[in-house]
């Protein structure tokens, strides 16, 4: 399997992985637009239903268990949590959205402050939006990638969990996936796949991060 790969693609996952052997530090919740750090870095963001994985992901992407607080609650992350990586890049721990045992005044709070944050951020090179491969791209997620496209952010799916399913589960999660982002304006034509509990596919991501840089 190692020889089908091209020196290109070897120096490139190289790269990614390099990038994430540097130093990680949380920076500050962002409860409010004005606590917003300077934009003089690149910024990436992972945005995803509530319960999807991103702060597991967040932590394999570096091998450490407590860089990103998780919880089985859905809705806990309720700000926009900074991380600095390597004083290069932000990246951004994004508030689930779809939970609904959060008051509804709180939701609309979170979601206004994601929306504003996406569509002024200059400095945001990608949103990374996780989808659970065991349940694909459901309507709230359409409604997110509609609303990214009308902001013209671009964003790129991230299947989450695919140690959770079969192959041929697999398969077919990726082919309606694809399917689905054939429609939409600022989706990466590119869909990645992982397992934060197995560490699979991790390399990709790097790779696709670091080529941000």
């Amino acid at each position: 399997m190692e020889e089908s790969i091209s020196e290109e693609a070897k120096l490139r996952l190289q790269k990614g992985k390099e990038l994430f052997n540097k130093k990680c530090d949380f920076v500050l919740s962002v409860a409010q637009l004005k606590q917003l750090p300077a934009d003089d870095r690149e910024e990436v963001a992972f945005a995803g239903r509530s319960n999807v994985g991103k702060s597991s992901l967040i932590n394999a992407l570096f091998g450490q268990r407590k860089l990103a607080k998780t919880s089985s609650t859905p809705g806990r992350t309720q700000q926009l949590n900074y991380f600095n990586l390597d004083d290069k890049l932000y990246l951004v721990d994004l508030p689930g959205y779809g939970f609904a045992k959060a008051p509804k005044d709180i939701v609309n709070n979170w979601q206004k402050l994601i929306n504003t944050y996406l569509v002024g951020r200059a400095n945001l090179r990608r949103v990374f939006l996780l989808i659970d491969s065991r349940h694909g791209i459901k309507k709230i997620d359409e409604e997110i990638m509609d609303m990214l496209d009308k902001a013209a952010v671009t964003y790129q799916i991230v299947l989450t969990k695919i140690d959770k399913i079969s192959a041929k589960e697999l398969d077919n999660i990726i082919n309606a996936t694809n399917d689905i982002i054939k429609k939409h304006t600022a989706a990466h034509i590119v869909v990645l796949k992982t397992s934060s509990e197995k560490n699979l596919f991790l390399d990709e991501l790097k790779a696709e991060i670091a080529d941000l840089l």
